[in-house]
């Protein structure tokens, strides 16, 4: 297998004190066989400490004081998995570029494997993973999840792949694509897709955490999915107007067919009950086109006021990032 040049693994992490070193002893002896079988001629762990309020930060540094290969970056607060994996991206240093998660959920002996696959295609520039099977989350999660894909795929302009895991194996190229777009408000399953490299995709069974809990509760993954439709569709704008237009033609039909019958058949129109209904039903339809509306409309107001994506508390990071990082505070200021 060719030499790939140097690994840089993102690690995000939100209190996982009781994952982040099982994680980072599991995932370096992966690394180390990478590294002795010269699939890769270097590596760097990069941890972002997203604000945890646990001891992940402190375990972090220690480990970045026994190895010169594991370098962090903490958060003022947290700020998010998408800050946290933006931030690994914008400071890594490698050729290839690695995302996982610190529970486990991405199992480190995949990483042989996603090499094996990128190399045995000419032009790819990607290799990700997808769960095959949901074993281990709860039913209502799993249901909603697989809807959200199935409705996000029918009006989207980009395809995700029911199961896909930010846990993906990235060239270079692919990264500085990714940093190239702006964007305040990232869903990065859609950014990843809409580059348009080439991927290959590694199926495999769920694997539960090793430790703790999700952070992931059933409220927040909501507002993430409408992150991602409202970031890769404007079908929810189509259907609101759509919707509209149906009550009005309905609206305009019911009064003509209400006149016919008291000018041609004397029959007179009763009852407030269907009135109100009505009233109702109208006002309601203009209070959800007004909420997508709204949606659409704090998109822009967020990515007008250009806030950073994060702040940054303390960092230890390669040499070659350190430029980047006064840059980039600087862009942000």
């Amino acid at each position: 297998m060719q030499k790939c040049g140097m690994l840089s693994i993102i690690v995000p992490c939100y209190n996982e004190a009781d994952d982040v070193a099982d994680f980072y002893e599991q995932t370096s002896a992966v690394v180390g066989a990478l590294l002795s079988d010269g699939t890769i001629d270097g590596f760097e762990f990069l941890f972002v400490d997203d604000g945890s309020g646990d001891d992940t930060f402190q375990i972090i540094r220690s480990l970045s004081l026994e190895n010169p290969n594991v370098h962090y970056i903490s958060f003022t607060r947290n700020f998010g998995k998408e800050a946290a994996m933006l931030a690994g991206l914008e400071h890594c240093i490698g050729d290839y570029v690695v995302i996982m998660d610190a529970d486990l959920q991405d199992p480190p002996e995949l990483l042989p494997k996603m090499f094996a696959e990128m190399n045995a295609e000419e032009g790819c520039e990607c290799v990700a993973t997808r769960r095959t099977t949901r074993k281990g989350e709860p039913l209502l999660r799993s249901l909603f999840s697989r809807l959200f894909y199935k409705l996000i795929n029918r009006i989207s302009e980009v395809e995700i792949v029911d199961g896909a895991r930010d846990f993906r194996l990235m060239s270079r190229r692919m990264v500085d694509s990714i940093l190239a777009l702006k964007e305040k408000s990232r869903f990065s399953k859609g950014l990843f897709v809409w580059s348009g490299f080439r991927v290959r995709y590694l199926e495999y069974n769920n694997v539960e955490r090793s430790a703790g809990t999700t952070k992931w509760s059933f409220w927040k993954l909501v507002k993430y999915s409408m992150d991602g439709i409202t970031a890769f569709s404007m079908a929810p704008l189509q259907a609101a107007s759509a919707l509209g237009l149906l009550c009005f033609t309905g609206s305009l039909l019911a009064v003509l067919f209400f006149v016919i019958q008291k000018l041609f058949f004397g029959i007179a129109v009763q009852g407030y009950a269907l009135m109100i209904c009505s009233i109702f039903l109208l006002g309601g339809l203009q209070l959800l086109g007004i909420g997508v509306l709204g949606l659409y409309l704090s998109k822009i107001f967020i990515e007008s006021k250009r806030r950073p994506d994060y702040v940054i508390l303390e960092c230890c990071l390669a040499e070659e990032s350190m430029s980047g990082i006064a840059a980039g505070e600087n862009d942000k200021a």
